[in-house]
């Protein structure tokens, strides 16, 4: 994906499309995170869906807006209404609203390489805006409960994800996770779409059925998307555990509570990631309350992955012992 500091680091295939507008461009409309999308970008990311009324609008133009100087190849600025991103390499989006996206593309660069910010800061950014508590994590369903994946880069949320695909359990979403807090007592997890991104080592010990590789939309991204035909929940589930991910010698789980589990949800927000600036007027407060409701619902747990990607098994097996034991408490 595209970090905040511009590295790279975003349906079904066939694309839902109405005619071409004034630019040329058709629209077509998707489904991921509970919305229905329509975009002039090309997604097939997300899964298509027969035209409707939107709840995101996503458009390609020249964007009417101040724009922010550029500082080493990026620029950020956030107001109440109106969220401006901006990668030198790749283009400028205007989210307006919490309900449209304005692109207006960098000279030749193509809708795959757009997707990659689309689907990642700027999407975590709208559902921000639309009241959903987003996290910068991996998420799975487990029978009727789920399994939250945060940790810092290389902790080996997608790897941890990928072994949980594997063992027969589903994705929710990966990069981009949405809880919806509307009812305080019942967190549910937003499904996002049906893709996983993957180091080349980690796919090829931990094969997934029916997932199809993407070709790489820039030479600098380090991971394949894997695209899943198969294996995905289409529904919200209940938000039962979060796991924050750490290496170790063995396979080992223990809650966090209190400060330590706030402070470890707020750390892995995905608006946090932009710092104090993205959380304008009441945001922060509201974002404050989502992160120490959502801590002392959801059982916050540290775990300890073993090194080595022979032994994620242990990991799953007792992932999936604790999640059938969060039944019983």
């Amino acid at each position: 994906m595209i970090s905040p500091n511009g590295s790279l680091a975003p349906a079904l295939w066939q694309d839902t499309a109405e005619p071409a507008g004034e630019r040329g461009r058709e629209r077509r409309f998707y489904r991921a995170y509970g919305l229905t999308i329509s975009s002039e970008v090309a997604l097939p990311e997300l899964e298509a869906t027969a035209p409707a009324a939107a709840d995101v609008v996503i458009a390609v133009g020249p964007i009417d807006y101040a724009k922010p100087r550029l500082e080493a190849g990026t620029a950020f600025r956030f107001e109440p209404a109106r969220q401006y991103l901006a990668w030198e390499a790749v283009g400028a989006f205007l989210i307006s609203d919490a309900r449209r996206i304005d692109i207006e593309p960098a000279p030749g660069i193509d809708d795959q390489l757009i997707a990659f910010p689309l689907l990642g800061p700027v999407m975590a950014l709208l559902l921000h805006q639309r009241g959903l508590l987003v996290l910068h994590a991996s998420a799975i369903a487990v029978g009727g409960r789920s399994a939250i994946f945060m940790g810092d880069k290389g902790a080996g949320k997608s790897t941890t994800a990928s072994a949980m695909i594997s063992a027969g359990h589903r994705l929710q979403t990966d990069d981009v996770v949405a809880v919806d807090l509307s009812r305080p007592n019942e967190p549910v997890i937003i499904p996002g779409f049906p893709q996983l991104k993957l180091a080349a080592d980690a796919a090829a010990a931990i094969p997934i059925r029916q997932a199809e590789i993407r070709p790489q939309a820039h030479p600098a991204i380090d991971k394949a998307q894997h695209r899943l035909h198969g294996g995905f929940a289409r529904d919200a589930v209940a938000a039962t555990r979060v796991y924050i991910l750490q290496r170790g010698d063995k396979a080992a789980i223990s809650p966090l509570t209190g400060p330590d589990a706030l402070s470890a949800l707020i750390k892995f927000s995905y608006v946090t990631r932009f710092g104090r600036a993205a959380l304008v007027g009441d945001f922060a407060a509201t974002h404050l309350r989502q992160c120490a409701g959502f801590a002392n619902r959801a059982g916050v747990h540290r775990l300890e992955v073993p090194t080595g990607l022979d032994r994620i098994g242990e990991a799953v097996a007792l992932i999936e012992r604790d999640l059938a034991g969060s039944g019983q408490e």
